[in-house]
């Protein structure tokens, strides 16, 4: 008897581990349709478009959508896209990519390298680049759609490829869910999305069980002074040095005032004041981007900003500053579902090896997909590796190799194999989801 035993748990170890019997066919279908995907990633890259101005990349998406078989939906919350492949009753599987691009000039040497320039929302003429790979996600949606409708017999269900705008900013899937993505469409059963990371190397992913990444406010503190003659500081109030001592007090609020163990990060990301050498100004701008894990700690770290600021301006004989804290850009913290990360990750482990799927640590970056999971909906969330291996090996042996970080000039992803990997995956995920026994 317990040799049987011992002879089924083998068997059931080796079940475990062995590819899922679709992944062949669904290998071949990629291969099938790689230089298309390959170019629409790479048209994508040369032709980014800033937070709420993704109208070309919006129309991009929906033509490889519908020449897939989805029903296409444009406009939804701004730019955004949902498309729709009906495949008979089941569940709904939601799968979002992120469309927008970074005010950022590209320094990659590639020869699909960005070469756009063009205002930004304050009027500023700048420079776009898709640093953070929402050009790669959208292609591994794309990729998806295609194996997904090439393969309609094999699962059944409704498939809901949603396009969002504005992730950058925060706004994009508010505006959409505003806009009656749950009301106007299914409201999905479950949720999916991938990220690019920069970190580790294509062929691998990362994933985290529950919360995954941090709540993001951005806050604004307009500094008053009073103008001047830089020759004659005496008789103004310098609203630049005083912008200067509210950044260095702000930092006191993570190592004065917060629990070490939990984590908040303050970040002033843009100081802006002044127009001349000589000229004392009458107002300096601070931009500051706000990081925490729980309710609790974003509440007293943004009163803590706020007093920090007033408190300041006091000692100075300043004007009260003028703090506002934007709730259009509120990003609640992102947590996958602890059941739906279960029953997902061994099949990511099968897809891929299981060397190649970890677990990543809590992130205090911020995204809004969170937003999606607050409506109900079980999400699940991960990262696609993107780098050489080699490149990866040389930066862990050596500090003088060093990863060009998300949001970095000389980002991108390796395209071919982050591509592959990306598709395959996802697509993999769907048919657990979706797939017929």
């Amino acid at each position: 008897m317990r040799s049987l035993l011992v002879a089924l748990s083998g068997l059931l170890a080796l079940a475990a581990d062995a590819p899922p019997k679709l992944l062949p066919e669904v290998r071949q279908r990629l291969d099938a349709d790689m230089d298309r995907l390959l170019a629409f990633y790479k048209d994508l890259h040369a032709h980014p478009e800033l937070s709420l101005q993704e109208e070309r990349t919006a129309a991009q998406l929906a033509k490889e959508l519908r020449e897939a078989g989805l029903d296409v939906t444009t406009k939804v919350g701004g730019h955004g896209i949902v498309g729709l492949l009906r495949n008979g009753p089941g569940p709904t599987v939601m799968i979002r990519a992120d469309m927008d691009a970074l005010p950022i000039v590209e320094q990659t040497g590639l020869p699909y390298a960005s070469k756009v320039r063009t205002r930004d929302r304050f009027g500023n003429e700048v420079g776009v680049m898709h640093a953070c790979g929402h050009d790669m996600n959208l292609a591994c949606l794309v990729g998806t759609a295609r194996v997904l409708a090439s393969l309609k017999d094999r699962w059944q269900g409704t498939l809901m490829c949603v396009g969002q705008p504005a992730e950058e900013v925060g706004a994009g899937a508010r505006q959409m869910l505003a806009d009656g993505l749950f009301r106007r469409f299914p409201k999905p059963d479950f949720g999916l999305a991938l990220h690019c990371d920069s970190s580790f190397a294509y062929g691998q992913v990362r994933y985290r069980e529950g919360q995954m990444q941090a709540n993001v406010d951005s806050v604004t503190i307009v500094v008053r002074g009073k103008g001047g003659h830089g020759a004659a500081p005496h008789i103004t109030i310098d609203p630049i040095v005083l912008a200067a001592r509210i950044i260095l007090d702000l930092q006191t609020i993570v190592s004065r005032e917060t629990n070490p163990v939990d984590p908040v990060v303050v970040t002033v990301g843009s100081i802006h004041g002044g127009t001349k050498h000589n000229i004392i100004p009458n107002e300096c701008r601070l931009q500051v981007t706000v990081r925490t894990t729980t309710d609790a700690t974003r509440k007293h770290t943004l009163e803590a900003i706020e007093r920090i600021a007033k408190a300041a301006a006091v000692g100075a004989r300043a004007p009260e500053p003028i703090i506002e804290v934007d709730p259009s850009e509120f990003t609640p913290a992102l947590f996958n579902d602890p059941g739906l990360t279960r029953r997902l990750v061994p099949v990511l482990q099968r897809v891929l090896g299981a060397d190649n799927v970890r677990e990543r640590p809590l992130s205090m970056g911020g995204e809004d997909f969170s937003l999606y999971g607050r409506e109900g909906v079980p999400t699940f969330y991960y990262f696609l590796g993107t780098q050489e291996p080699g490149r990866v090996a040389a930066a862990e042996r050596s500090a003088e190799v060093t990863l060009p970080g998300l949001h970095s000039n000389a980002f991108y992803p390796v395209p071919a194999p982050t591509l592959r990997t990306g598709v395959t995956s996802m697509t993999m995920l769907v048919l657990e989801l979706m797939g017929k026994p």
